[in-house]
């Protein structure tokens, strides 16, 4: 099954490495934040987001690695299931993207949800997920 929504970013917090890890210094600074998502149409529900990225904001190119946890209904059916995601941008653009749905984390009536997918950005800025699932 394939369905879509399109979500906003309702929060996005930066959180500090801890001190006693010194990073290593490569062209890209690595950053980590927590974000929170709220979606709407097929797909319906807020997320928790754990973000990471190497991102160089002057130039706008970077990698972002991303576990959401989400909670609401997909086409009509409720409950809870992960999924993770990456990609990279030279600024305009997304290429090497991933997602894929965490097996054994679905709950309620997303028990067994499996699958991937995509996160697309539309010339006007809205961003949509579209889920390609099956449930068991």
């Amino acid at each position: 099954m394939v369905t879509e929504g399109t979500f906003t970013v309702s929060g996005f917090t930066g959180v500090p490495i801890a001190e006693d890890v010194e990073p290593v210094r490569t062209a890209l600074a690595v950053g980590l934040a927590t974000m929170v998502k709220e979606y709407v149409g097929g797909i319906e529900g807020r997320s928790t987001t754990l973000f990471t990225s190497a991102y160089d904001a002057e130039r706008g190119v970077g990698t972002y690695v991303a576990m959401e946890s989400f909670e609401g209904s997909i086409d009509g059916r409720s409950g809870t299931f992960n999924y993770a995601h990456s990609a990279s941008t030279h600024g305009a653009d997304r290429y090497d993207e991933h997602l894929v749905i965490a097996r054994s984390s679905g709950t309620g009536e997303l028990a067994g949800i499996s699958g991937g997918g995509a996160i697309v950005i539309d010339a006007d800025g809205t961003h949509r997920l579209r889920l390609d699932y099956t449930l068991d």
